[in-house]
């Protein structure tokens, strides 16, 4: 068979795959960065629990993906092919790895900003919301863009547990001896990479125009 013909034999079960590695790898990237917000921003304002947040944060995301794979259903009480395990594996990841980088991005957010916020009558929350947390979306979404594209490769792996996504090509391919259902897949996981990477730096512009504009003057 040719290449050409096995892709259009497999185009719909390719599409399902490419659906659901989408979802897997988005959910916990949205979740774990909504989490990752208010813990980053204690870590930033309490600067004693800096440390201890942000190296508990570094160990969790040394965890080995396939093992953390296995023992959540244990923990969760799921079964081994829900695709819950693989959620609740990358939202430990992602969370572990964007508590620093929102803590560092608050941090880097002028003094003087954030006291004349403070002088104008903004309480902290306010003033996370309105005036931090928006000069740090560059730093942030910098952070983003790196956890997802480790989801994204992180989700193949769950093709190991008979879940199905883009990675279950791989399985496919090694089982079948056949080369093409490997490249298709790896194919396939570049272009959701790039898809999240474009779609967060899309969203990072439209929140920080005036970074757009300053660099036009």
């Amino acid at each position: 068979m040719s290449t050409f013909d096995w892709l259009v034999d497999n185009a719909a079960i390719i599409g399902e795959y490419a659906a659901w590695h989408i979802y897997l790898s988005l959910v916990p990237l949205i979740a774990g960065l909504l989490l990752a917000l208010p813990l980053g921003w204690l870590a930033h304002r309490y600067r004693s629990a800096y440390g201890p947040m942000v190296t508990s944060a570094g160990l969790l995301y040394t965890l080995p993906s396939l093992a953390l794979f296995i023992l959540l259903p244990q923990v969760l009480g799921t079964r081994m092919l829900d695709p819950l395990n693989i959620i609740a594996a990358l939202l430990v990841y992602t969370v572990a790895l964007l508590v620093r980088v929102v803590a560092d991005a608050l941090a880097a957010v002028p003094s003087e900003t954030a006291l004349s916020a403070e002088a104008m009558g903004y309480r902290p929350l306010q003033r996370f919301c309105l005036v931090e947390l928006p000069i740090a979306v560059p730093v942030i979404a910098a952070g983003l863009r790196v956890a997802a594209a480790s989801n994204v490769s992180l989700v193949s792996l769950a093709s190991l547990l008979g879940i199905p996504q883009l990675g279950s090509l791989f399985t496919t391919g090694f089982q079948l001896d056949y080369v093409v259902p490997i490249i298709a897949g790896i194919v396939g996981c570049i272009v959701v990479a790039w898809l999240f990477d474009a779609l967060i730096l899309l969203v990072s512009r439209r929140l920080t125009p005036w970074r757009k504009a300053g660099s036009a003057t």
